[in-house]
């Protein structure tokens, strides 16, 4: 009996020591693991912290945005209201109805290209919608420089003939002269007016390509304005493709080409020629007034959608 009590409790003895050992490294480690996940997680909370503070700070936060949107709508109601930008005007649609140019204008760009056949040839015109906003030279305009030396030469023919006149005048000749001269400046007035109620014409410069197969092309620079085509330059490239390509190197070979004398300067008869040359095919007249009538319409509708554009991002 003893003996047995013996054995069990020996064999008891090291399974018990060993749980012990076990469990009480067990409790250490598991305390070093919470202490280490302690520590972890109150150092988290600070990064979490900085992150959603840092967030935050991209939020909308502008305090103009509104009051722009609502003057962006009200402009764009105000430009519908005035003009209907999706109908083309009657001078627009015929031209375009009875024109052998076909058109080719891409919404959101400045450039408008008119291409049509003529035999083997194919004629390219484009223009830029930019023109309108051009700033225009009103000092080298010749026929306000023409109206004011005429008026000076007026003048001065009034005060001549008053000076040689002299003498006594009668009531009736003094009571004419007076009527007269308050009478001619309110029809100068009325006339200038009139000229400043016109609205006046902007240059619009054209690229004109006439291209024939295996033959290079011609370019020609010119300018519509008041139903003209001025011819300015005249180039001629053995390379089609260079006339037309939109490349900076393209760009800058044709800088460098030779473009012959100013128009101008060519002989008359010559000017003449190469002016009707051109016009046979449809560079002429209607070309002239098409043009600035369509950049008108085009503008508009490219403002409205700049509007909308503009608005619908502030708003975002």
């Amino acid at each position: 009996m003893f003996s047995a009590r013996a054995i069990t409790r020996a064999f008891r003895a090291p399974v018990s020591r060993s749980l012990t050992r076990n469990i009480t490294t067990a409790s250490r480690g598991s305390a070093l693991t919470s202490t280490w996940k302690s520590s972890t997680l109150a150092w988290q909370p600070r990064l979490a912290a900085s992150f959603s503070t840092s967030f935050r700070v991209l939020e909308k936060q502008g305090a103009v945005d509104e009051e722009l949107a609502i003057k962006l709508e009200s402009e764009l109601n105000l430009e519908k209201e005035l003009t209907s930008h999706e109908e083309l005007p009657e001078t627009v649609q015929d031209f375009l109805n009875n024109s052998p140019f076909k058109l080719n204008d891409k919404a959101g760009q400045e450039e408008v290209e008119l291409v049509r056949k003529f035999g083997d040839e194919t004629i390219r015109v484009v223009f830029s919608i930019s023109d309108l906003n051009a700033p225009i030279d009103e000092s080298m305009n010749d026929e306000a420089l023409f109206d004011e030396s005429s008026e000076e030469e007026e003048l001065d023919q009034r005060s001549r003939s008053s000076m040689q006149s002299g003498g006594a005048q009668s009531a009736a000749a003094k009571e004419k002269d007076a009527v007269g001269t308050t009478q001619e400046p309110l029809e100068e007035e009325e006339e200038e007016y009139e000229e400043e109620a016109e609205e006046p014409s902007y240059p619009v410069r054209m690229n004109v390509t006439i291209e024939k197969p295996n033959q290079g092309a011609l370019q020609v620079e010119a300018v519509a304005q008041d139903g003209m085509v001025v011819v300015e330059n005249v180039f001629y490239h053995k390379n089609a493709a260079l006339a037309t390509a939109q490349t900076a190197e393209a760009d800058w070979e044709r800088r460098g080409a030779y473009a012959g004398p100013p128009f101008g300067n060519l002989d008359e008869d010559l000017q003449v020629l190469l002016e009707r040359y051109l016009d046979e095919r449809g560079i002429n007249t209607q070309l002239a007034l098409f043009i600035p009538d369509y950049i008108d319409f085009k503008e508009q509708k490219e403002y409205l959608s700049w509007l909308e554009n503009v608005k619908g991002f502030v708003t975002a």
